[in-house]
């Protein structure tokens, strides 16, 4: 497959985010699933063993019902 037939690329701004449940966590880029081709988002997580995460990119900047009010899953802080 060549770099022209990709699907468009959702791209996560670098940066320092806090999760809508308070954590906070570094986004490190944006990245594709091997096999689907899916744009995700490569964080690491700013507290305990400071793991290394990914997840779909439209999840990533989803808005989340929290107790019936809209709110972004995870917001810019730096």
């Amino acid at each position: 497959m060549s770099d022209h037939s990709l699907p468009p690329l959702i791209e996560t701004p670098p940066g320092r985010y806090r999760h809508y449940k308070g954590g906070e966590y570094e986004v490190l880029g944006t990245v594709r699933h091997s096999e689907t081709l899916e744009p995700m988002t490569l964080y690491r997580a700013l507290y305990g063993e400071r793991g290394l995460w990914v997840r779909p990119a439209a999840m990533f900047g989803e808005t989340v019902d929290v107790k019936g009010a809209p709110q972004q899953r995870f917001v810019k802080i730096d």
